[in-house]
């Protein structure tokens, strides 16, 4: 039932608790599968649609800015429709925002590429502010914070096997389109090689949309109990009742600022990678491993996180070195020479070998993944410690503050092409500096005359 959402399950709904969890554990993956996809669709649509490094990063910004638009609004949703139903909506929604592009790869219209991506995203929204409260209610207080982690798990393997899964399919010998359209073909020609490119999308979402609204309707009729997470206890609901706004507080608004920055570099070391595998001299074949470097190395980032926190380390603690390692890497990237091109390393097991592409600037930039990976869990608890009964609308704006993602990626493409893929990285450094900041001594401030 409801109001038992938040004990720890007993022996009798131990059944159903597991369930729950493995449930909200599929959405993790989901999340990731569908969010980090946007690595291998920034080239692709780069080429299919003839768009510049700027324009291309639209593709982040259509998916993030979602999130901006749609963090308050999918709170009412989930008020008049429930958890459950609300997340059956949110796959629904991210089902049609997969069949939009069928009729954008048949026209190659970039426009109609990033409605379905804000679709996408619209659904993602409804389901990422009904599944992040699952998480912490549907057990004991004291393991949320395990569970958060599992849940990160999840979202980032899921992120290391879908670059690889649409790379194998859109990216296959794409190289030779985008030589092809460097030479002096005519216009029928190369229109007719950019359709031939576009169409290998429209199987992958088909796919993707059926089973999403399979999810959907399992979803709907499975066990998963509905919450209520307005009931809030008196100590909460009559904290700050001296404060009027939810601007007074100085560590939320900061750490507003903190989670924009964050996930804006998070996206960029993700989503820009394979694009900088390429301008590095590899082949897209190759280069389609990367952005799965990236999250493989953020996996290894929760792990630590998991060992660390907070036996060995405070959340503020762990978010300052890992600013120092996003500084470090990515200036490391940035006067890295690199190995370019032509060196592999390889991997055999049993008869089996896999190639692995290797870059020393790419590596880098891989890295940072293990930099940004306890950022979230470390900023958000920082950001809305003390507010109170205002801690459902700073969640809110924490939440729009993922439009970094829309953002920073942006400056990030046009920064390519007013100066090269290593050089625009520098846009990390402020980033990470600020971050820091944050942890050092932002997050401290609860007032904004004066510093506790």
């Amino acid at each position: 039932m409801a109001h038992d959402a938040g004990l720890p399950p007993s022996n009798r709904s131990k059944g159903n608790y597991i369930l729950s969890i493995t449930i909200i554990g599929i959405f993790f993956f989901i999340f990731g599968f569908v969010t980090w996809l946007n690595s291998v669709l920034i080239p692709f649509l780069k080429i299919a649609c003839e768009k510049n490094n700027f324009e291309s990063y639209f593709v982040a910004f259509a998916f993030y800015i979602s999130y901006f638009v749609m963090a308050i609004p999918s709170s009412f949703v989930l008020r008049k429709t429930g958890f459950k139903n609300g997340m059956s909506l949110g796959l629904v929604l991210m089902a049609i925002g997969a069949l939009i592009f069928i009729p954008a790869a048949y026209s190659r219209m970039f426009g109609l590429f990033l409605t379905g991506l804000f679709v996408q995203g619209t659904g993602l929204a409804v389901l990422q502010t009904a599944s992040n409260p699952y998480v912490t209610i549907l057990g004991p207080l004291e393991s949320a914070a395990k569970r958060i982690s599992i849940m990160g798990i999840c979202n980032k393997i899921a992120g290391v096997i879908s670059p690889l899964i649409l790379g194998a399919i859109v990216l296959k010998g794409m190289d030779r389109f985008d030589k092809t359209l460097l030479g002096t073909m005519d216009e029928l020609q190369k229109n007719t090689v950019l359709n031939e490119l576009a169409g290998r999308i429209i199987l992958p979402y088909i796919i993707m949309a059926v089973v999403l609204v399979i999810l959907a309707v399992l979803l709907r009729f499975s066990a998963l109990p509905d919450i209520d997470t307005d009931k809030e206890d008196e100590t909460t609901s009559s904290a700050n009742i001296s404060k009027t706004s939810i601007f007074q507080f100085p560590q939320l608004v900061l750490g507003v600022i903190a989670i924009f920055v964050y996930v804006g570099v998070e996206v960029i070391a993700v989503d820009t990678i394979i694009n900088y595998g390429k301008a590095q001299g590899f082949s897209f074949e190759l280069a389609r491993y990367f952005a799965s470097y990236t999250l493989a190395a953020m996996v290894l980032g929760y792990i630590i996180g998991i060992i660390t926190i907070p036996k060995y380390l405070k959340q503020e603690k762990a978010l300052m070195i890992s600013a120092l390692l996003g500084i470090g890497f990515g200036m490391l990237a940035i006067f890295s020479a690199g190995i370019h091109g032509q060196t592999t390393f390889s991997i055999t097991l049993t008869g089996w070998s896999l190639v692995l592409p290797f870059d020393l600037s790419v590596f880098f930039i891989a890295l940072l993944g293990l930099a940004n990976a306890i950022m979230w869990p470390a900023i958000w608890p920082l950001a809305i410690d003390g507010l109170g009964r205002f801690t459902k609308i700073g969640s809110s704006l924490l939440i729009m503050a993922i439009a970094g993602g829309a953002v920073l990626p942006l400056l990030y493409g046009r920064m390519v092409d007013l100066f090269s893929p290593q050089q625009a990285y520098w846009i990390l450094i402020p980033c990470y500096v600020y971050i820091f900041y944050y942890a050092f001594s932002g997050y401290k401030i609860r007032y904004w005359n004066k510093q506790n």
